[in-house]
């Protein structure tokens, strides 16, 4: 049955949402109740929740600053984030959104997002700029928000009905009108929306927090400025939060650091953790690296760094000469090459449960644990290529290896040679890998470089595969 909530507004009964059945019979939110009932009469009514909708909007503007600092709750029905000094961690902006809706998504949550310089902007084209949003250029803002309704300014709706009564339907009809007969008759919010979605007037994002998050600050008496005043209290800053996390038995993953201007812009900076972290020295070589992106204009009057995210440290044994050598600590060293390159940058290869080679290898971040070893049955190439590459060969009988093969232009005399080891395709996963076989031969030339080659099929039958030979890899 089309499920439809409803709610009173104005001392009316109507449709506050409605679900895909029931936009397919002609329902709409902010349609009568009645006229609703009238289009399909067997409707699923449910009261609508304000209430719990915001307390669940805030719980995923929560969930939200696992990938930026600054997140906000957008009411009714969204969230703005801020990704100032968080996207590079993401492979860039536009990364960035793919990766917050894939995550919705597969929770179930169907959104649109789009990325613009402003919060009207980016609130604008999510909601009025079409069904799959979009990303406005950098200084394409006002240019981009013109053909947009006047609804998209985020105000209120009996001043839409006003505007709309007097001709204005599209932000374009009013965007360069005089500013003062529009005061005059409707208030100075017009002006104040039309200026915050074009970028000429500031809006800060009170940023949402768990209450449970552990947070140190320190408020000025005076603005500060100056890059070694800005390090020393970001440094002090620190040892308060690692001695609260100590305190608590936890270890920092994401921390955000909040530098308050005096202007009410806020400048942040994350940093991401492989593993949980307590090192005051280790996290302010973390930090360093990003305070060249801080802008304090006039002045910083409150910084705040709070651990977004933090999970219990686990108390580690060091190695001593009497029990062996201890095993190297790369933590450090990931942690600062993913923060100036991205988490995505950095990865590591471990095995996988596959016999064909180019299955057989997956990509993991570099602290994962990973519990099945690598196999050392079979000889496999140091280097294995992307894809495999056709070689011409000749070989005295289709099942012996080859006596020559030419490769990249080049021909090669075989003087060794090992095999076939037949590896089999993944029938159970993909039909077409049914019958499918692959013959592997170990090569040395004659200059000593040795090969890992492949016929693709048994050497017999057609329906083993394409009987064609292919180069897949290189011994060191």
């Amino acid at each position: 049955m089309p499920l439809v909530l409803k709610g009173v507004e104005r001392g009316k009964r109507i449709v506050t949402a409605v679900d895909d059945l029931a936009l397919k019979m002609g329902v709409r939110p902010g349609m009568p109740v009645t006229k609703a009932q009238a289009l399909y009469n067997d409707l699923f009514l449910m009261d609508a929740d304000p209430v719990e909708d915001t307390r669940a909007l805030e719980r995923l503007a929560i969930w939200a600053l696992r990938m930026s600092p600054i997140v906000a709750a957008d009411a009714p029905d969204g969230l703005v984030i801020d990704t100032t000094g968080a996207d590079h961690l993401h492979g860039g902006e536009a990364n960035m959104l793919n990766t917050i809706l894939q995550r919705l998504e597969e929770t179930g949550l169907t959104a649109i997002g789009s990325l613009a310089d402003t919060w009207g902007g980016a609130h604008a084209l999510a909601r009025f700029g079409g069904r799959f949003g979009g990303i406005i250029p950098a200084g394409e803002t006002e240019t981009t928000l013109l053909d947009l309704p006047i609804a998209a300014l985020r105000l209120p709706e009996k001043l839409v009905d006003s505007l709309r009564t007097l001709g204005f339907d599209r932000i374009r009809d009013i965007a360069h009108q005089p500013r003062a007969p529009l005061i005059l008759r409707f208030g100075p919010e017009l002006g104040r929306r039309l200026d915050q979605a074009f970028g000429k007037d500031r809006e800060p994002i009170e940023a949402a927090r768990e209450p449970e998050t552990i947070s140190v600050q320190r408020v000025f008496a005076e603005p500060i400025s100056a890059d070694e005043t800005i390090r020393r209290y970001t440094l002090k800053l620190l040892g308060q939060l690692c001695d609260a996390l100590e305190v608590a038995g936890l270890g920092v993953r994401l921390a955000d650091l909040l530098f308050h201007r005096v202007d009410n812009q806020i400048e942040s900076v994350r940093i991401a953790t492989a593993r949980p972290v307590r090192d005051v020295k280790q996290l302010m070589r973390l930090v360093g690296d990003k305070f060249n992106a801080i802008n304090p204009g006039f002045g910083i009057e409150i910084i705040t760094l709070s651990a977004t995210l933090a999970e219990p440290l686990e108390a580690r044994q060091f190695a001593s000469g009497l029990i062996g050598a201890e095993t190297p600590e790369i933590g450090s060293l990931v942690d600062i090459l993913s923060n100036r390159l991205g988490e995505k940058a950095i990865d590591r290869p471990c095995p996988a449960a596959s016999d064909l080679p180019e299955r057989s290898v997956q990509w993991v971040a570099p602290e994962t644990e990973v519990k099945t070893p690598w196999s050392n049955d079979w000889k496999r190439p140091t280097r294995l290529l992307p894809r495999p590459e056709t070689i011409e060969v000749m070989a005295l009988l289709p099942d012996s290896p080859p006596r020559t093969f030419k490769w990249r232009g080049q021909r090669r005399r075989v003087v060794q040679a090992d095999g076939p080891e037949r590896v089999f395709g993944e029938w159970w996963k993909r039909d077409p890998e049914l019958e499918s076989v692959r013959d592997y031969f170990y090569l040395v030339d004659e200059t000593g470089k040795r090969y890992w080659v492949f016929r693709d099929g048994d050497g017999e039958f057609d329906d083993t595969g394409k009987q064609g030979w292919y180069m897949h890899g290189l011994f060191a």
